[in-house]
């Protein structure tokens, strides 16, 4: 799957986790059941997935050391409030939430699609079902004429003003998405727009949830590409955007996953402590890039740049250290792939990422890296179209090297 049609398709974090599901079949991968009995081969490669919104995928080296790249499947939107409509002069609208940090001004007067899943009643109880309408809404703005104190974007008051426009006289949302009686639903208003390359010499990749949507295609694909020593895992997790407080969440879910490959193994206590101590996470997450308006937003000394290579994540949200970020950089230096430190100005506080969840939760040394990308949580996000690659390979070797300990590392 080519990373545009990645893009464009994973609407929603069930729709990336289907994507990525598709992707490890086509590569081979076994899909496994958590709770079942697992029987594990060396040199095979197995996932599994939870609420249809994570998967974590692995392959098992001879090594008994984890190595995991984490990264999350959901990007911020709006999250649909029921089936129930606002009526308003004679027009319908969606009644919505806001899910994350989205860059909200920017959803205005553009594509949107209702996407998610819906809950049907089966023979059997409950059926999952994805949908994505067939047809395009809109956040209309207020126009100029009506808003003269200013030319800037008024203050939004979201039960107000990001309301989608769903339509004219009789509707109803969950019968324009499904023939099935429907009894509950994920529903989200997410933007609609293609993924496009931009610059004068097609250097930029323009798009809706490049954060952080490219991390999970990279890591899907360098696991694809690894040859690993030991037990390589990528989890593409749900609800980062949220705190990760939830079943499918990076604590729960992804111990419970390590736990069962642990018992399928036969690891004694011992070797589940030393799989963790020998092994690494890497928490997979955009960065900013300078923005070149507002240079002035970012540490004077260290201005991540489109292009420039891996960015290495520094700050108390994240979980790097100078040990951490040593490896990768080694690892880098071997590979002779370029890489970026990022510190924030001091008066400005990062995002958080899976990071210092997965840190805190296996004990495991921890390195939070990404791309540079500007707009952030903008409904149409740019970064650097050699980056991408360039992560992806970073990805392929960290997840082929066997770390041996504190103070070397040995790359295949």
């Amino acid at each position: 799957m080519k990373l545009k049609e990645f893009l464009d398709s994973s609407y929603t974090a069930y729709h990336a986790t289907a994507n990525a599901c598709e992707i490890l079949r086509e590569e081979g991968f076994t899909q496994l059941i958590l709770g079942d009995s697992w029987h594990l081969e060396r040199g095979g490669s197995y996932f599994v997935t939870r609420n249809g919104s994570s998967v974590v995928a692995f392959c098992v080296g001879q090594n008994n050391v984890f190595n995991l790249a984490v990264s999350h499947t959901d990007s911020p939107s709006l999250k649909i409030k029921g089936n129930r409509l606002i009526e308003s002069d004679g027009l319908l609208r969606l009644n919505t939430e806001k899910y994350g940090g989205g860059l909200l001004y920017s959803y205005f007067d553009r594509p949107m699609k209702v996407a998610g899943r819906v809950l049907v009643q089966s023979s059997d109880g409950v059926e999952q079902q994805l949908v994505v309408s067939d047809y395009d809404i809109v956040i209309p703005s207020l126009a100029i004429h009506l808003n003269r104190q200013s030319n800037e974007t008024p203050p939004l008051n979201l039960q107000t003003d990001l309301i989608p426009l769903f339509g004219q006289g009789e509707a109803d949302l969950y019968a324009s998405l499904t023939d099935e009686h429907v009894l509950d639903a994920d529903l989200y208003v997410v933007p609609a727009t293609e993924a496009f390359e931009s610059g004068v010499h097609g250097e930029f990749l323009s798009s809706a949830r490049i954060d952080n949507l490219t991390s999970v295609y990279a890591s899907l694909y360098a696991l694809v590409d690894a040859e690993p020593q030991d037990i390589a895992l990528v989890a593409c997790l749900d609800n980062e955007e949220t705190g990760s407080g939830t079943r499918q969440g990076a604590p729960s879910f992804l111990r419970q996953v390590l736990d069962s490959i642990a018992g399928a193994l036969e690891f004694t206590r011992t070797d589940i402590a030393y799989a963790a101590e020998n092994g690494m996470v890497l928490s997979v997450d955009n960065g900013h890039a300078v923005h070149p308006a507002h240079p002035e937003k970012h540490d004077p000394l260290y201005k991540c740049r489109m292009n420039g290579g891996i960015v290495i994540k520094h700050h108390v949200n994240y979980a790097t250290d100078g040990l951490s970020a040593a490896i990768v950089k080694r690892l880098l230096d071997d590979l002779q792939l370029p890489y970026q430190d990022l510190y924030n100005n001091s008066e400005l506080s990062g995002g958080s990422t899976l990071g210092l969840v997965t840190a805190r939760e296996l004990g495991m040394k921890t390195c939070d890296i990404g791309i540079a990308q500007l707009a952030m949580h903008s409904a149409c996000e740019t970064c650097g179209v050699e980056d991408i690659d360039v992560m992806q390979r970073c990805l392929t070797a960290f997840l082929s090297a066997t770390i041996a300990g504190v103070n070397s590392i040995t790359v295949k």
